[in-house]
């Protein structure tokens, strides 16, 4: 079965895009590479348990087991020895990228309390758009009564083709990417 969003892109948004930005070729049409989901977990230099818990919390928003990252250098001030777990990152592409942008897009960030869009400029140079969450409990695979601290999340889209940021910030538009009005 094909993802939504995925058809949409084939049927619309490339329509779309190649009509805005004079685009010829079809394949030249900026698209999305991968997804990237990154939690930072501070708190597991003193307590392993705290990871373990954000990784099946992670596992269970995305779909697919995450990896465990580590510090690549000791730091004193934060009390971070190397080699240590400092957190976990999931990378989606294909038909679960696309899944997973669907539930984030249409039921996790409408659950935010007092939402008025996502920030419009959070561009890279190259195109990839970052954005951060604070809470897990917007999405609705997560259990309410089994959350046992709230953890935030950086979820990156990778764009690649895309010439500046104005292409990339018209795709994510195109797939429903609600930016907060310019300011």
């Amino acid at each position: 079965m094909v993802p939504r969003l995925l058809e949409k892109y084939r049927n619309e948004i490339t329509q779309q895009m190649m009509e805005t930005f004079k685009i010829k070729n079809k394949l030249a049409v900026p698209q999305l590479e991968k997804i990237v989901v990154n939690m930072g977990v501070g708190e597991a230099a003193q307590d392993i348990k705290i990871v373990e818990k954000a990784m099946e919390e992670m596992g269970a928003i995305t779909g697919q087991k995450p990896v465990l990252r580590r510090a690549k250098k000791a730091i004193a001030n934060f009390k971070i020895k190397d080699g240590q777990p400092v957190g976990c990152k999931v990378t989606l592409r294909k038909a679960m990228m696309y899944e997973f942008m669907d539930r984030l897009l249409s039921i996790a960030l409408p659950r935010i309390r007092d939402f008025r869009g996502v920030p419009f400029d959070s561009f890279d140079r190259n195109g990839n758009y970052s954005l951060g969450l604070t809470e897990q409990n917007i999405f609705p695979e997560m259990e309410f009564d089994k959350i046992t601290r709230t953890q935030g999340m950086d979820i990156t889209f990778v764009i690649k083709k895309a010439k500046n940021t104005e292409q990339a910030r018209e795709l994510l538009r195109l797939f429903g990417m609600p930016f907060k009005a310019k300011e």
